[in-house]
């Protein structure tokens, strides 16, 4: 749906769902991607939460399976829509550590901005994110987000505390 130089965001499918499920599974992912505790993951639950949303018809929302060369590498979205003040947050998590450090994630991001820019009227997106994931904030600042706050020992992550930094970007 969704194309830049290498990157295509497209609508989740089911056959995703095995893939997606290792890379929920997978503990360097989750403690990159700065969520909650690693917790395990049945592919039959990830099924069940596909089917029950999917089920219900209409249109996926703002949420993308990110593509390279045909192969599904993760997921974006944009949520917690706040139609007032024209903001949403943003999240990504680039699950095959084959495609880390090589500019998808950041592509994909741009990518998703612009959309949430130019067809949902969006005037900020917001984002958070570890401290110690520094290649990711690297990539959130080349994409125009700045750091806007920092909660100190916020967050509990692989066996210490670490800082949660706010990033924002606002469109120009």
């Amino acid at each position: 749906m969704l194309r830049g130089t290498h990157v295509t965001l497209r609508a989740m499918r089911r056959g995703d769902l095995p893939r997606l499920n290792a890379f929920n599974n997978d503990v360097a992912v989750e403690l990159a991607g700065g969520g909650d505790p690693p917790l395990p993951q049945s592919l039959e639950r990830l099924e069940a939460e596909f089917d029950s949303s999917t089920g219900s018809g209409g249109r996926d929302g703002t949420s993308f399976a990110i593509e390279v060369d045909g192969v599904m590498i993760g997921q974006c979205a944009l949520f917690n829509l706040h139609p007032v003040a024209h903001r949403m947050e943003l999240g990504i998590t680039i699950g095959d550590q084959n495609y880390w450090g090589k500019g998808y994630g950041s592509e994909a991001v741009q990518l998703l901005v612009d959309y949430g820019f130019r067809h949902h009227n969006l005037h900020r997106i917001f984002l958070e994110v570890h401290a110690r994931n520094e290649r990711a904030i690297r990539a959130y600042q080349a994409c125009g987000f700045v750091e806007e706050g920092r909660l100190r020992q916020h967050v509990w992550s692989d066996g210490s505390y670490d800082d949660l930094v706010i990033m924002g970007v606002l469109r120009a």
